[in-house]
């Protein structure tokens, strides 16, 4: 630790990976969420899903992608900013 006051190092801690890009909408057909592409029952239970069951959805979710359709740049244009 730093005795420099102006350090943020005391309010960094390491977060759990998280596919999650701030774009916070359940689309109406899939029921996915259409920034990061989980359920709401991954959502939910994201912080109690072990570290292997957090990378096995994080390895669907490519495949999710295809199930939207594109609309105003949605999550592809999240990502691209």
């Amino acid at each position: 630790m730093t005795n420099d006051p102006t350090s943020d190092r005391i309010w960094t801690r390491a977060e759990i990976e998280s596919p999650c890009i701030k774009v916070c909408v359940v689309h109406p057909d899939t029921r996915l969420c259409t920034g990061c592409l989980r359920t709401m029952d991954e959502i939910g239970s994201w912080s109690r899903m072990t570290p292997e069951t957090r990378r096995a959805v994080m390895d669907e979710l490519p495949a999710r992608e295809a199930l939207h359709k594109v609309r105003r740049g949605g999550r592809e244009a999240r990502l691209k900013r």
